[in-house]
């Protein structure tokens, strides 16, 4: 009877096609409905998995507004976004019908219109234009912060003072000779000096660190070094404060420990990283170990959790206090000033305050006797730290921090993990085992975590940091940190000798260990300079993969491998040009060398080339290179790109030239690359890079092969920190010199 029903109401449809037709319409409203009411049953099934989506999406508001060019794309994202909001408020029933979607379309959107106006706001409050063009000043003011660069021979000044450009004081930063240093030359003095001051940089190459965004949101002005001695006109008041203290602790424990143990020994104590050794620091940096040198998270969770456990044992001998107050109230409170306390001391630079807020939040809620580690508990905290400092989303800094934070969290939560960490009857020997097993897994998962972050703001990585922090991290907050705090409270009774001889062992095995990994073969990974594309699906991927717990969450993984795809066909440019034209450098993939315009002292310069192009191999000067002619002027380069040959003139000096012999050497290029001003008979087949176009669009990255030009412009927009070009014309080339 079934089949004969089936086979009826079938044969119906077939006779009556137009009528099924004729219903197609209502069928896709019962799709639609359908798709609808799985997304609520997840939304509803999700719980608190819901909540840090907010923080998501107010971070994503920010984020967008450095990403968008202008005020009218801002104004446009921010309409968008409330229209949005109205719409979702409209159209969802609000007698119950789809309640969590209807709570998503309309906070989502809320909140990233939020996250926009709080760094716009935060940008037009404390934005601080930049000088237009270099100039040498004599500049009198109050020194608003010293900063001890001892590694560097040289003393750091902040000083508030007066320029011509500008009708009220602006803050500028002056780097001064160790030999130009005067008693009395700290915060609160008046001083008087000659100074060479530059705008802040912006961008050398695209994909290079922005200086000048920093600048602005750190109220300065303009940077550079004085050319005269520095006369103190008033010396810095004599009274004790956390400045003088963190100076007085840093100096204690250099004169305690020498060389890179001291430098490092007064970096975990006060936070003074000044007196690092250059090579130190890169060994730290390639072997994954440089997030110790910045006091964030790790050091100041582990002094909160010291006093804290401390507090507690201590406080647990009074049975009268044990009795009629809650100890963990007490030693949470006990855990924030002594967290509060070493922030101030060390400093209190933005990362450290983020660090310090998070671990507060972890105070509160074992106070309140809640789950100390939890996403929601994580993002109250981004939020919070967003709130204050917006601008730190595009940074490295907050990018790694809560990364790292977020992969631990959503590792710790995963149930094989609790299964493998759940207590059991077994032999210490075995229980050190899992816990190091368990170590040496979560130092891999925030290696990979954090990976593409140090490719894409520094365009390298060491490949071998989940091994050297298995070491490193107990080294430094098991032995180091406790040594160095007990040296210092013997001290107090002339006793921290022995202990300070201890501390100077441990560091000599940190500092021994930075060297040994990043000497390794492959320890270092570089990469050219990533796409924001690859970034974002790199980020979006693995938020939603750490957010969720159902199983829909392993979708993460889609965005994650197609951005590891397109890293892993990343090719580097074939020129990079840097935006005053006088730091040139072409790719020879074969050789995995780099031809530079000019073999320049300059680490800097130098440092950028390579990183733009993800390259390890050694620079070598154009005029070197067999299929490049170069004289006093020029120099014309053939590449080999795409199958075709490009002919290239590239300008190397400052003699001017005949225009006719020029306008026929640039009829002959491709591309003219040049630091000078150009005539317009100077007309290329393709691209001429000259004066006036690199200050109109900055640094640059050519590929040949695609004809694609990336700017440091496009990544700039019209935000205030934009540099506008400053074009001028000089001499033009109507004299003879060399031939071309």
């Amino acid at each position: 009877m079934a089949s004969e029903a089936t086979r009826s109401d079938t044969a119906e449809s077939l006779e009556g096609g137009g009528a099924a037709l004729q219903h197609d319409p209502w069928r896709r409203p019962s799709a639609m409905s359908s798709v609808l009411a799985l997304c609520e049953q997840f939304l509803a099934q999700a719980g608190f998995e819901r909540g840090p989506w907010l923080a998501v999406a107010f971070a994503a508001g920010i984020g967008a507004w450095f990403v968008l060019p202008g005020p009218w794309q801002w104004m446009g994202t921010i309409a968008a976004g409330l229209g949005a909001a109205l719409a979702a408020s409209a159209t969802f029933d609000r007698d119950g019908g789809y309640p969590f979607l209807r709570q998503a379309f309309l906070l989502l959107p809320l909140a990233i219109v939020a996250g926009m106006g709080t760094v716009w706001a935060k940008s037009a409050l404390v934005g601080q234009p930049a000088i237009e063009r270099p100039m040498v000043v004599w500049i009198e003011g109050k020194v608003l912060e010293r900063e001890e660069q001892s590694a560097q021979d040289r003393v750091r000044l902040t000083v508030a003072t007066r320029l011509p450009e500008f009708a009220d004081a602006v803050k500028v930063r002056v780097n001064v000779p160790l030999d130009k240093d005067r008693e009395g030359l700290a915060g609160g003095a008046r001083v008087r000096l000659r100074a060479r001051l530059m705008p802040p940089a912006a961008p050398m190459l695209p994909g290079g660190y922005d200086f000048a965004r920093t600048a602005w949101f750190s109220g300065l002005a303009a940077t550079g070094s004085a050319i005269s001695q520095v006369e103190v006109l008033e010396a810095a008041p004599e009274r004790w404060g956390l400045a003088k203290a963190q100076q007085a602790l840093s100096g204690h424990v250099r004169a305690q420990l020498d060389g890179s143990s001291g430098a490092i020994a007064a970096t975990l104590a006060s936070g003074d990283r000044g007196a690092i050794a250059e090579d130190d620091a890169q060994a730290m940096r390639d072997s994954g170990l440089a997030h110790l040198l910045s006091i964030s998270g790790l050091h100041v969770s582990a002094l909160i959790a010291v006093a804290y456990l401390v507090a507690l044992r201590l406080l647990a001998l009074w049975p009268w206090l044990v009795l009629r107050v809650r100890l963990p109230v007490v030693a949470a409170g006990v855990g924030a000033i002594s967290g509060v306390f070493y922030t101030l001391l060390t400093g209190a630079e933005v990362p450290t305050v983020r660090s310090c807020i998070g671990a507060l939040l972890v105070l509160a809620a074992l106070a309140l006797g809640r789950e100390a580690l939890s996403f929601r508990m994580l993002a109250l905290a981004a939020f919070l730290v967003l709130l204050l400092w917006p601008e730190s989303l595009v940074g490295p800094s907050f990018q790694m921090s809560f990364s790292a934070v977020i992969a631990i969290v959503a590792l710790s939560q995963s149930a094989w993990v609790r299964r493998w960490l759940a207590p059991r009857q077994e032999a210490w020997t075995a229980r050190v085992a899992r816990n190091l097993a368990m170590l040496l897994l979560t130092g891999v998962v925030i290696e990979i975590v954090l990976m593409p972050i140090a490719l894409y703001h520094f365009h390298r990585a060491g490949a071998y940091g989940a091994l050297a922090n298995v070491v490193a991290i107990p080294l430094t907050t098991l032995v180091i940190m406790p040594l160095i705090a007990l040296a210092l409270a013997l001290d107090l009774a002339g006793a921290g000798a022995p202990v300070w001889w201890l501390a100077d062992q441990a560091l000599s095995m940190l500092v021994g260990l930075a060297h040994l990994i990043s000497a390794q073969p492959g320890a270092v990974t570089k990469m050219p300079a990533m796409g924001l594309g690859s970034f974002l699906l790199f980020a979006g991927g693995g938020l939603w993969l750490a957010l969720w717990r159902h199983r829909l969450r392993f979708f993460g993984l889609v965005p994650a491998t197609i951005g590891a795809a397109q890293l892993a066909l990343l090719s580097p440019p074939d020129v990079l040009i840097s935006g005053d034209g006088r730091h040139l450098g072409i790719t020879d993939p074969a050789s995995d060398r780099l031809l530079v315009l000019r073999d320049t002292k300059s680490g800097y310069a130098r440092d950028n080339l390579t990183e733009g192009a993800g390259m390890d191999g050694e620079t070598v000067p154009l005029a070197q290179w067999p299929d490049a002619d170069c004289n006093r002027d020029f120099c014309v380069a053939k590449v080999h790109r795409g199958g075709r040959e490009w002919h290239m003139l590239i300008a190397r000096g400052r003699d001017m030239v005949p225009e006719r012999a020029l306008a026929a050497a640039c009829e002959r290029s491709d591309l003219v690359l040049a630091d000078r001003w150009l005539p317009s008979s100077c007309r290329p087949r393709w691209l001429k890079a000259d004066r006036a176009f690199l200050a109109r669009n900055g640094g640059l990255t050519i590929d040949l092969e695609k004809r694609k030009i990336r700017t440091v412009a496009e990544s700039q927009g019209d935000h205030g920190w934009r540099q506008r070009p400053q074009v001028r014309r000089r001499n033009p080339p109507v004299r003879a010199s060399n031939q071309l």
